[in-house]
C-alpha cells in the first residue's frame, strides 16, 4: 500500500416509525458505544450502491435501496485514510436476522430499531441526534471530518 491510499466506506440509516435501525457489535465501535450505524467497506470492483446493498443484507438480512445521498465526510487520521458515505436506505425486503460473523472480527451480536429519542442512551452524540431529529438538513453535501456528523 503507499503513502496515497484512500478507502471507502459506506454507512446506512433506515428509518421507520421515528426509530432508526442499529447494530450491536461484541466491541466498542467509537466514543464508549457499541450500537452503531449498518455499513462497512466498499470493497474492490464495488460501486457505493452495492456495496451498501450488500451490507445491509450482510449486517442486518434486509434488502434496501438508496433513497438519497446524506452526507460525504472524511477521516484522514485512520492509518488508512477513509472517505465516509452516509446514505438514507429504504427497506424494500427482507426480515432482521442476525448475521453469521464468519467472517467478521468484531461481530455483530443484536440489531434493533431504536427510537429517537433512546440514542442519547446508547452513547450517540448530540450532533448525530440533532441532525436525526431535523430530517438531515443540508443532505447531500460533503460535510468535512466525520465528527462535523457527530459519528
Amino acid at each position: 500500500m503507499d503513502n496515497y491510499s484512500i478507502r471507502a466506506r459506506v454507512t446506512g440509516v433506515l428509518l421507520e416509525e421515528k426509530s432508526i435501525l442499529l447494530v450491536k457489535h461484541n466491541q466498542e465501535v467509537g466514543a464508549n458505544r457499541f450500537w452503531s450505524l449498518p455499513g462497512g467497506k466498499v470493497e474492490r470492483g464495488e460501486t457505493l450502491d452495492y456495496a451498501m446493498k450488500r451490507e445491509m443484507v450482510e449486517e442486518t438480512g434486509l434488502d434496501v435501496e438508496i433513497e438519497k445521498l446524506l452526507y460525504v465526510c472524511d477521516k484522514p487520521e485512520e492509518q488508512v485514510s477513509r472517505v465516509h458515505f452516509l446514505f438514507l436506505l429504504k427497506r424494500i425486503g427482507g426480515t432482521v436476522t442476525l448475521p453469521s460473523n464468519i467472517f467478521d472480527e468484531n461481530k455483530i451480536t443484536d440489531i434493533r430499531f431504536v427510537p429517537l429519542e433512546e440514542l442519547e442512551s446508547l452513547n450517540f452524540s448530540s450532533v448525530f441526534i440533532n441532525l436525526a431529529s431535523n430530517n438531515f438538513p443540508d443532505s447531500g453535501q460533503y460535510k468535512g471530518h466525520k465528527s462535523n456528523i457527530g459519528l
